[in-house]
């Protein structure tokens, strides 16, 4: 079932969802399943899988001459939400991205998520490799997500990259998009980001999910100039607890974005890491209660892997 029919059967209902990654190579799918298993006592109508591109390596061989060599570091995206929908019946969202593929690739892609009845596909841009300072596109890819966007959607018209080869089937993908109530980083102001952010609605995205955030105040005025710009499609909240001191400087620093005063000095005050867990748990309970009085759609956690926060605070919102 496509996300927007999910939200709309809901009735104005705050939904549960998640967003988890691949595991990693060599590892079975049950590291997947253990992180799923304590969660789907609350039903979640869809869990996200993320992308993260291969990367590079130098060996260097005898001759002393380094060969660059590009290598991945987890199964594909495609299989592990296979396995999800197989075991759970429910439905998952890959993450599609620009960097690591090239149009023929990202279309066979689509084709294999079509063949397995994936309904939804959340289109981003993705990361800089670690060793790049910038995104550099794949050659023969995307360079920005509002250009894959619109292979999608030429595809939902039957529109393929090599229409001679006859084929005409059409996919119908529900697209989300990502939204940053605090800014895109690379983007030179706000502005310039719903600009993006409305082109990439006009050309077919149904829903938006937005980078993390701590301040529901950013949620709220993020969701109020979306509608002023004429975006008027659903707007998920991406949440985290906060649950190691380590991440008062690596969220901000990773993510662009602010931790309100209240909330840092409250985990500064924290004698040892259990009680910052603890903080980091209450605080996102009441932001996700305020959330839900707010008409949020869904409230959509990034788990990295470990439900045992989110299950805390879904018992507590829920």
């Amino acid at each position: 079932m496509k996300i927007i029919d999910h939200i709309n059967n809901a009735k104005g209902n705050t939904l549960f969802s998640f967003e988890l990654l691949p595991p990693i190579k060599g590892q079975s799918i049950k590291g997947i399943f253990d992180a799923i298993d304590p969660l789907m006592e609350f039903n979640p109508p869809f869990i996200d899988v993320t992308y993260l591109r291969e990367d590079y390596i130098y060996k260097q061989h005898a001759n002393g001459l380094l060969e660059k060599v590009a290598y991945r570091k987890r199964p594909s995206t495609v299989a592990t939400c296979a396995a999800i929908m197989n075991k759970y019946k429910v439905d998952a969202v890959p993450h599609l991205i620009c960097g690591g593929f090239t149009k023929d690739e990202t279309e066979n892609a689509l084709i294999d998520m079509q063949f397995l009845g994936i309904d939804n596909v959340l289109v981003l841009r993705g990361d800089a490799r670690k060793s790049d300072n910038a995104f550099i596109p794949t050659p023969d890819g995307h360079a920005y997500a509002s250009d894959l966007l619109n292979q999608v959607t030429d595809m939902n018209k039957g529109k393929y990259l090599h229409d001679d080869m006859g084929t005409s089937e059409r996919t119908d993908f529900c697209i989300g998009v990502a939204g940053y109530p605090e800014k895109h980083f690379e983007s030179p102001n706000l502005d310039t980001d719903f600009k993006y952010l409305k082109l990439k609605v006009d050309l077919g995205a149904e829903f938006i999910v937005t980078q993390m955030f701590f301040d529901n105040k950013k949620y709220k005025e993020f969701v109020d100039k979306c509608r002023a710009n004429g975006i008027n499609v659903p707007i998920i909240p991406g949440l985290k607890p906060i649950t190691n001191s380590k991440q008062l400087m690596s969220l901000p620093k990773v993510f662009h974005l602010d931790i309100p005063i209240e909330l840092s000095e409250a985990i500064q005050s924290c004698s040892n890491e259990k009680d910052v867990k603890s903080v980091g748990i209450e605080w996102m309970i009441n932001q996700c209660k305020e959330l839900k009085e707010m008409g949020a759609p869904v409230l959509h956690f990034y788990t990295m892997g470990n439900p045992e926060p989110t299950k805390k605070i879904i018992q507590g919102v829920f």
